[in-house]
């Protein structure tokens, strides 16, 4: 879980955090989708799932594997916290990309990233969340 759950925040820090304090940065980064082609509400739909990433999920996540790290049973809660909203957000966003096809001004060219990342974003949350849930106490890698 710790290994794993650092590679996911810095990933997480990488592709949300930045574009919650610049989402055209984002865009440029290529980790985003301009409102071009994905309209102006599906940009701001982006954005709410980035900003709330960064003022709490990251934060959640953050403290939850350092807690859990140190022993603390608090960390495993925070983190179970954490790995329902892995699993929640990824379903949502591909829920939001299968609903918004052929919608008069989106045109998402790589759905395809969508179809692979977020899959597997949500079986590591379930996983994480099993595992934790499953009362193992060493903090896994």
């Amino acid at each position: 879980m710790q290994t794993s759950g650092w590679l996911f925040v810095m990933y997480l820090v990488y592709a949300q955090g930045v574009s919650a304090l610049d989402y055209d940065y984002g865009v440029a980064m290529g980790t985003q989708e301009s409102a071009a082609k994905i309209t102006e509400v599906g940009a701001a739909f982006w954005y709410g799932f980035a900003f709330g990433d960064a003022v709490f999920y990251i934060p959640l996540l953050v403290i939850g594997l350092v807690a859990f790290a140190k022993g603390r049973d608090w960390g495993r809660c925070l983190l179970i916290a954490a790995m329902g909203i892995t699993v929640y957000w990824p379903i949502v966003c591909l829920s939001a990309v299968v609903t918004a096809r052929g919608a008069l001004g989106w045109s998402l060219p790589k759905e395809t990233d969508y179809w692979i990342a977020l899959p597997l974003i949500a079986l590591w949350g379930a996983w994480g969340l099993w595992w934790l849930v499953s009362g193992s106490r060493q903090p896994a890698s």
